[in-house]
């Protein structure tokens, strides 16, 4: 009877004694993986992922991949330093005493300016006996080769190296002041540690501390499913250029990379791809009612298309922390979403270059906060002209240096920043040989180089609160 049951997939008991085994099978892996249909909130606002955007913590991330894998990825550079070929990699993630490991997951290289060759130069592969490796930002997708496969509920992560931040701080601490204002469309971010393992080598490459950074996809919109109305809508990407202005639809559309090009609009679509043209009719309605009405009615449109509210927090924090490569100053860097009823969402981005390095603008620390850009952009210009919404601008300035909020405040922002390095110094050394130091300076090609973070003189955080309106 017993060996019967053990052969029989009706018998309740062998439901118990399958269920028995796959639960050991699966502890013995160690392996966070969570399937596409799983509810992963357990409560909270950003789901499972704060495991991983644990600013408290410095895990360490190993990527395993094979000398044939790395050398695929070295050779699609070279042919498009753009390209966004995955190659095949093992993902290994310690946190403390906990380890974890995963199988098949792809890497590319991703960037902007940071996006560069890992190892060597061009056309050369990969040096077992003396490699010449190189700080470089990677995307991790860990359900590439294995669609069911996830990381704490994550399907990807970006590993960013610190670029033109001798701090390592500028953009961990913009994302940290913006989710502590509660501007919950900003992406998460946190530290780790970064090996890059080539299997058939005897020695690990330590690329010395990386930021891990969420990536703004449609499982971004799904991390905060409980704050959008829906996670059905159109999320687009604005490049430069993106002032919100031209409704031209020439200017919009779909990212296109080869290993041979690349072609991206303006206004990149990253869902309902199949909808391009709905998505379009949608946007070009917005730009055109957004510089067409005046008054009364101005208000009242952007009042109910947008969450004013959260979008002033937003720029507040913006101005703030001195990002001019914005969509204000230069009509750049942001993602924006409209949900399935034409609500508009403002997501900031990108802000490694903050905190004292300046460009574009002759001073990001003096500049005036209500006029912010060069060109003003109507987005941000015609809702700081409704003199409710500027005084309530003016308002979360004020708040965010108020020395009784753990906010922009010098004294607070100072004490967050001496933590976090106490943390990463004896890690910044690293086998790229770039990087070593943690320097108290803005990027060597700003406009002013003399800000610093914790230092009294030339302070950036007095200097930027010094300047803000009354």
């Amino acid at each position: 009877m017993i060996i019967f049951a053990l052969f029989n997939p009706h018998c309740i008991a062998m439901k118990y004694i399958y269920l028995f085994l796959f639960v050991v099978l699966f502890a013995s892996c160690n392996i966070l993986i969570t399937p596409d249909d799983q509810d992963i909130n357990n409560g909270s606002d950003i789901s499972g992922i704060d495991y991983i955007y644990d600013i408290e913590t410095i895990p360490e991330i190993t990527i395993e991949v094979s000398t044939e894998q790395w050398n695929k990825l070295l050779s699609d550079f070279d042919k498009n330093p753009n390209n966004e070929e995955y190659v095949k990699s093992d993902f290994n993630f310690t946190k403390g005493a906990e380890f974890y490991t995963l199988s098949d997951i792809g890497i590319h290289i991703r960037g902007n300016t940071s996006r560069q060759r890992p190892e060597g130069s061009k056309g050369e592969s990969h040096n077992a006996v003396n490699p010449n490796w190189h700080h470089a930002s990677f995307s991790v997708n860990f359900k590439k080769f294995n669609t069911t496969q996830r990381f704490a509920g994550a399907k990807k992560i970006n590993l960013k190296w610190f670029k033109d931040d001798a701090m390592y701080v500028r953009e961990i601490y913009c994302y940290d002041l913006f989710e502590r204002f509660g501007v919950w469309t900003a992406p998460q971010s946190s530290y780790c540690r970064l090996n890059i393992k080539i299997k058939e080598d005897s020695r690990t490459a330590y690329y010395g501390v990386y930021e891990i950074l969420e990536p703004v996809d449609e499982e971004y919109l799904k991390n905060r499913k409980t704050k959008f109305a829906d996670t059905k809508g159109n999320l687009w990407k604005a490049s430069w250029g993106a002032d919100l202005k031209n409704s031209d639809k020439s200017r919009m559309g779909l990212e296109y990379v080869t290993q041979e090009e690349t072609i991206t609009p303006v206004y990149d679509l990253k869902t309902n791809e199949l909808q391009l043209e709905n998505a379009k009719t949608q946007l070009v309605d917005f730009i055109n009612n957004l510089n067409n009405k005046t008054g009364n009615e101005f208000k009242s449109w952007i009042s109910e298309k947008m969450d004013v509210d959260l979008f002033l927090k937003t720029y507040a924090v913006n101005v703030m922390c001195g990002m001019w490569d914005d969509y204000w100053a230069n009509k750049n860097n942001y993602y924006f979403y409209f949900d399935s009823a034409g609500k508009f969402y403002f997501i900031p981005y990108d802000y490694d270059n903050t905190l004292g390095t300046s460009l574009i603008m002759a001073n990001s620390g003096t500049q005036d906060v209500l006029n912010w850009g060069n060109d003003s952009q109507p987005l941000v210009k015609k809702i700081i002209s409704i003199p409710e919404y500027k005084a309530l601008y003016i308002q979360y300035i004020k708040e965010l240096c108020n020395v009784e909020n753990d906010l922009f405040n010098a004294d607070r922002s100072m004490a967050r920043i001496i933590n976090w390095q106490n943390k990463i110094s004896g890690f910044i050394n690293n086998d790229t040989n770039e990087d070593t130091e943690l320097i108290d300076k803005p990027a060597s090609w700003g406009n002013c180089g003399f800000y610093r973070l914790l230092k009294s003189d030339n302070n950036y955080f007095k200097i930027r609160a010094a300047n803000i309106p009354d």
